[in-house]
């Protein structure tokens, strides 16, 4: 493979799911992880990602309250953020994920219409307290410095303290057999806490993720009331997901 086709393959992935894994991509592409790691390296150099220990993220994931044009599929997840906001109610007690979609989620929140707001995520934070009407607290722990959300033990307890009526989380991967997974495991961990403190837990997810998976588990695809694509819920993609317990948007 040409190296215009590795990086390329590279930005994709890293586009799709917002970070990397330098030892995923060197598998899939069946090359050493010093070439990827060069690759990485030139990509970054070149501003089309950034490099982290360990692998790469997106130039998207670091979007804080600014909007960041860089945003992958931005139309698609716009188009879900619109979808979502149809199922908040005025007094709603809810909780938003970190990541690209939720923060257009919080974006699309009408001005008007009031809210109690839980996050970890800090960019969702700083975009919530544009909103009049949303009371924001935002849940602590150690803060990522690539993604800005918090995580660990004291973002778990706090989550443990609370019940929302619907949370909206996103995820890496998600496959109709095997459900949600990721490839960070502290990061699970902190969205089994969220799906735990929820009502009803709402997925926000792009098409080119389904009938994905990777390493960790955060749980069975039944966990999830609604999954919310750019798609129509008829699209022969979702097909597999309408054989489970859930309403699809």
């Amino acid at each position: 493979m040409l190296k215009e086709e590795r990086q390329q393959t590279i930005l994709s992935e890293v586009e799709l799911h917002n970070r990397v894994l330098l030892t995923d991509i060197a598998e899939t592409l069946d090359v050493s992880i010093d070439t990827i790691r060069r690759d990485v390296k030139e990509l970054d150099a070149d501003n089309k990602l950034r490099k982290v220990h360990g692998g790469a993220i997106s130039l998207g994931f670091t979007a804080n309250s600014t909007r960041n044009n860089n945003i992958y599929k931005l139309e698609e997840k716009s188009r879900i953020a619109g979808k979502a906001v149809t199922l908040l109610k005025n007094g709603s007690v809810i909780f938003i994920d970190g990541g690209t979609t939720c923060l257009e989620l919080a974006r699309s929140i009408p001005l008007n219409l009031g809210l109690t707001c839980f996050t970890h995520s800090i960019p969702v934070a700083m975009e919530l307290l544009n909103k009049p009407n949303v009371t924001v607290i935002l849940v602590g722990g150690q803060v990522s410095k690539e993604s800005q959300i918090a995580y660990g033990a004291n973002a778990i307890h706090n989550l443990s303290e609370i019940k929302v009526d619907y949370s909206f989380i996103g995820t890496g991967y998600v496959d109709s057999h095997y459900g949600l997974t990721e490839f960070d495991w502290d990061i699970v961990q902190v969205k089994k806490a969220v799906i735990k403190c929820s009502k009803k837990t709402v997925l926000l997810s792009i098409s080119e993720k389904l009938n994905s998976q990777h390493r960790y588990k955060t749980c069975d695809i039944n966990a999830i009331n609604t999954m919310i694509t750019e798609l129509e819920p008829e699209d022969d993609l979702l097909r597999s997901f309408k054989n489970h317990d859930i309403r699809i948007l």
